[in-house]
């Protein structure tokens, strides 16, 4: 299957984009020869080869998550512009709407 200028076209129309008619000479070209190698694949023979999401095989590095008590939040909240009791206190970014 051949893509032609019109079909470049559509794809830019799709995509928004506005070409030159030197774009979307190249465009053609390239996804033409983008097509060339995908119907060059897909002559190979994959009988018996197994479907894999990566070419290595991959285990999992992360470590084990466990529980860690933090001992530091009283040194944090030393630094705070302001605070109330355990926490930081932020401005308000929303009216209160409580009384209304």
């Amino acid at each position: 299957m051949a893509i032609g200028r019109r079909e470049v076209e559509h794809i830019a129309a799709l995509a928004r984009l506005s070409l030159g008619e030197e774009e979307k000479a190249r465009l053609e070209k390239d996804l033409n020869a983008i097509l060339g190698y995908v119907e060059k694949l897909s002559s190979l023979d994959t009988e018996g080869v197994e479907p894999t999401s990566h070419t290595l095989e991959v285990t999992n590095a992360f470590r084990e998550d466990t529980l860690v008590p933090f001992e530091g939040k009283g040194v944090i909240l030393e630094n705070a512009p302001a605070r109330h009791e355990a926490f930081f206190q932020v401005p308000p970014i929303a009216e209160d709407v409580s009384t209304t």
